[in-house]
Order: C-alpha cells, then sequence, then structure tokens
C-alpha cells in the first residue's frame, strides 16, 4: 500500500541546545510506511528561518511541521493523505489540544484559548470544531500543518521577518493563488499551555505583536477582528484620562463584563465550575495582553528576510528505522 503514498518530510524546530525533542519521539506512533517518511529537526532561533532551511533540503512531497512539543495522533498522515487526494487542497491542519493529565492550571489556559470570546474562530486551533471543512488562517496552526512542499516553496517559503504569524502570512498567499485550505477537528496534537501565568501573557502578547507585524506586512480584511482587543485597551485608557465620561462611558464596560461572565457560563459543561471560574480574569488577561501586543507590533521594526544566514541552522536527519 506505500506505493500509493507519497513522501513525508516531519519537519520540526527546535533550539539549539535542546537535548529532547518530545515530537521526534512521538512520530513512533505515526502508521505511515517508514520508508515514506523523513525526519527532519531544524536547530536555530529564529523558527521560520529554521522551517525554511528545512523546507528546500526536505524531500518529501508534503511536509509535515510539527512544534518540539507536539504530540501527533498516529492517523494523522492517513487522514491527511484522504484530503490531499483533491490537488485544490494545499494544506491540511487541526487543533493542538491540552493533554487530559496536564496540571488544573494548564487546564484552565485551555479552556480560555478554547473560548470564544477569548480567541474568535480561532479558537478552532485549540479544541476540536464542527465537521471538515474548507477554512483560512484564522483556524490552522503551525505545530499542527500538513503542506504540499511545491507549493510553498513556489511563494518562497516562509517570510523570514515575522515571528510568529509567518505561516498565516504564507496561507493568505496561498489562498490568493487559488489554493485550498482544509481544518480536520480529527487531526489532533496534544501540546502542553504554558506552564505559569506570566508565561501564558508573554504569550498573548506575542500573539498580538505577531498579528500586527503580519497586518503591516500583509493586510487583509481578515486581520480586522484582532483590532478589537487593542481598541479595547485604547477605551479602557480612555476611561482612565477622561473620567467626565460618567455612566454612558461605563455601559461599554458593564456589557463586556456581562459577556466575560456568559462565557464563563458557557464553559462549564466543559471545564466544571472551578476551572470555569478560573479562566474569567484570564480571558480579560488574554484581551489586555493581546492589546498591549498588538499595539507594540505596530510600531516593532521588522527585520529584513535574509538576514540571518542558514548557516545558523542545523539540520539533524533523524534516521526513521530507529523510531520504529
Amino acid at each position: 500500500m506505500s506505493e500509493h503514498l507519497p513522501g513525508v518530510t516531519i519537519l520540526i524546530a527546535a533550539r539549539p541546545d535542546q537535548a529532547e525533542v518530545r515530537a521526534v519521539a512521538a512520530v513512533r506512533s505515526l502508521d505511515y510506511p517508514p520508508d515514506r517518511l523523513e525526519v527532519l529537526v531544524a536547530r536555530g532561533r529564529q523558527p521560520s528561518a529554521q522551517r525554511n532551511a528545512g523546507l528546500r533540503a526536505a524531500r518529501g512531497e508534503w511536509i509535515y511541521f510539527l512544534d518540539d512539543d507536539s504530540v501527533a495522533q498516529p492517523a494523522n498522515l492517513r487522514r491527511a493523505a484522504a484530503h490531499f487526494a483533491d490537488p485544490r487542497v494545499v494544506m491540511v491542519g487541526g487543533p493542538n489540544v491540552c493533554p487530559p493529565d496536564a496540571p488544573p492550571l494548564e487546564q484552565v489556559f485551555a479552556l480560555v484559548l478554547a473560548s470564544w470570546l477569548a480567541f474568535g474562530p480561532s479558537r478552532a486551533r485549540y479544541t476540536p470544531v464542527g465537521e471538515v471543512r474548507a477554512t483560512s488562517e484564522k483556524e490552522l496552526i503551525l505545530c499542527n500543518l500538513l503542506a504540499r512542499r511545491a507549493a510553498l516553496l513556489k511563494l518562497g517559503g516562509f517570510h523570514e521577518a515575522l515571528y510568529p504569524n509567518e505561516e498565516n502570512a504564507l496561507m493568505d498567499e496561498l489562498q490568493n493563488g487559488g489554493g485550498k485550505l482544509l481544518y480536520d477537528p480529527g487531526l489532533i496534537v496534544q501540546r502542553r499551555p504554558r506552564r505559569t501565568v506570566r508565561a501564558f501573557a508573554k504569550m498573548l502578547r506575542t500573539y498580538g505583536r505577531g498579528r500586527a507585524e503580519q497586518f503591516r506586512v500583509h493586510p487583509t480584511p481578515g486581520s480586522a477582528l484582532n483590532f478589537v482587543p487593542p481598541l479595547f485597551c485604547l477605551y479602557l485608557v480612555g476611561l482612565l484620562c477622561l473620567p467626565r465620561l460618567g455612566r454612558t462611558g461605563l455601559a461599554p464596560l458593564a456589557a463586556y463584563g456581562l459577556a466575560v461572565l456568559a462565557q464563563g457560563a458557557a464553559l462549564v459543561p466543559r471545564g466544571g465550575l472551578l476551572r470555569s471560574l478560573g479562566a474569567l480574569p484570564l480571558i480579560v488577561l488574554a484581551h489586555l495582553m493581546y492589546g498591549v501586543g498588538f499595539w507594540r507590533g505596530l510600531f516593532t521594526r521588522l527585520r529584513r528576510e535574509g538576514t540571518r544566514p542558514e548557516l545558523d541552522v542545523k539540520l539533524e536527519t533523524v534516521p526513521v528505522r530507529s523510531l520504529r
């Protein structure tokens, strides 16, 4: 049966000094012919440059991008093969979900990431939502993403001035060129969220900064929703600086508070009462940190592409036989 399946390069970005790469160990469980698999670990300090180096060196027809801590489910490659039977499909992705044995605080982080009020349509990146469908960059994430190598090389790979959000800009380009993106809620990897509130807040600021930088490089109408958190932050600053706004000025804040409470209630069936209560302040934190990061990203100095030489990236080929 392997002769009917294209070659796949599993490309994992890792730090130079990282001893354990969990994603490599998880590859052992993939249900795919070993002679059709290649595993590349791209070590460096700029993930978009690392992935571009791996993309150019890869031999597979498909590239399966995983983060260093992504634990892929055994059936993922077989599921993707069914979707790629449609020649219009250039990318297939699914959610990264919190492992059920993660600590309670991380389970709360997972609730926030999967909530509509905090992440809108992008919550599909963190929890299975709906059915298999054509989608946009809003629902796909690079820690669990398959793509046709030729389509990515045709566009020159990832924009190395962007991190994060380098994949979002590339997905927009693929769609503009007629490519089809697919979301499969059953194509799952497990990843633990951040370990502490401080790390979670930093991640949210980084997401906001990355989206703003992406908008500067590749402005699209799809980014309009991402302006809501920074405008909310501006509104809060206005309340502090203009106390004479009175009750009228507080009305939107009251409506926002009710929306947060309603979202918390909606999370109870999934997360239980205590975790849902714990998620309430973190939903507010998500909006604030994302908004602050977005404002920063509007004014950061972008790196020029190609300023980090390829020699900064070290590629390691992991023998597939050693994974069995």
